[in-house]
């Protein structure tokens, strides 16, 4: 398989998912990729690694650009297993390679993975600030934590304006086209929307605090871990405001309804409640519990004002559907 080039010396040759359908409970109907990057100079550096289980994906898109024993360093920017899971396979093959992460990130790597865990030296520990040069150009570091492990952090190449920022501005995709104009304006915006409801709502105020620094730099490419690469101006621009939007917990006048019903009792006051909402031109959306899974559900409400949930009584308790929705809900 082939790595893709991005920019000039810079290539993606990560895997793509094609049969992922689940995600940590979330719904992933159009699969997901992950994406590992390699950056060439007089340093060869891999930003982040694949599922374990896609290594040899990724190994064999490196080859088709470059000898992987020569890769100099290994950018982890989340120990998260989806990104880091590859980790020690391609350590076996890039012997002299270092591992360049945060302090949160090299303490959870030594838990995960026990043959790093007596191997300090093959780390280098970076903060917010720091710099690598690698040849003709700089890798710079933000660290973001909690968006959404402690470890979570960004990596940047300012001679290139490209933002390696992992979780963060992703959407569970499986698709060739690698770039965020070669699908549909609606899905791409749907499943990062998706992406944000589903796995970073609860972290509304680190974001806040990322775009911080997301401010003071100047970038015009974000390559994120999963879905498609953001190098349009135009969706650039609107995936970063709506970011801004989401942490700030910005609501439309619309309202959300979600239930179950056993006899349809319940299913007729999510309806009259439907009717209110509509003499007051409110936009409403009505959902049965037993046909529309949670992560569907979170993905309507982040930016609704109202929310209302119905329930009936089942063995003195709500119904289980609903009880794990709320669970689901309550986490995010």
């Amino acid at each position: 398989m082939l790595a893709k080039e991005i920019k000039k010396d810079i290539f993606w040759v990560g895997a793509i998912d094609w049969d992922l359908r689940e995600f940590h409970g979330y719904r992933t109907p159009k699969g997901s990729s992950y994406n590992s990057y390699l950056v060439i100079d007089k340093k060869t550096v891999l930003i982040d690694t694949v599922k374990e289980y896609k290594f040899d994906e990724m190994l064999s898109r490196i080859k088709s650009i470059i000898d992987p024993s020569k890769i100099d360093y290994i950018v982890i920017n989340h120990v998260e297993m989806d990104h880091s899971g590859s980790l020690p396979k391609i350590l076996e093959i890039a012997k002299n390679a270092k591992i360049i992460s945060n302090k949160f990130g090299i303490e959870e790597l030594k838990k995960h993975f026990f043959s790093l865990s007596e191997n300090s030296d093959i780390f280098i520990e970076i903060k917010t600030g720091d710099k690598i040069n690698i040849g003709s150009k700089n890798l710079e570091f933000i660290q973001i934590p909690m968006v959404h492990w402690p470890d979570s952090m960004i990596t940047f190449v300012p001679e290139y304006k490209i933002l390696f920022p992992n979780d963060a501005f992703g959407q569970h995709i499986a698709h060739d086209g690698l770039f965020d104009y070669c699908i549909e304006k609606d899905i791409l915006f749907h499943e990062a929307k998706s992406y944000y409801a589903n796995i970073v709502l609860c972290y509304g105020n680190q974001v806040q605090k990322a775009f911080e620094y997301l401010a003071k730099l100047d970038f015009d490419t974000i390559c994120a871990s999963h879905g498609m690469i953001w190098t349009k101006k135009e969706f650039l621009d609107e995936i970063l405001s709506k970011y801004k939007n989401w942490a700030e917990n910005l609501t439309e006048k619309k309202a959300v309804i979600i239930f179950d019903s056993m006899w349809h009792s319940t299913e007729k006051i999510a309806y009259k409640i439907y009717e209110a909402f509509e003499q007051q031109n409110i936009f409403s959306v009505i959902l049965d519990l037993k046909y529309n899974h949670v992560s569907d559900v979170m993905t309507e409400l982040i930016d609704a004002e109202y929310i209302c949930v119905g329930s009936p009584t089942l063995n003195n308790n709500m119904m289980p559907t609903v009880s794990g929705f709320l669970t689901y809900m309550k986490g995010l």
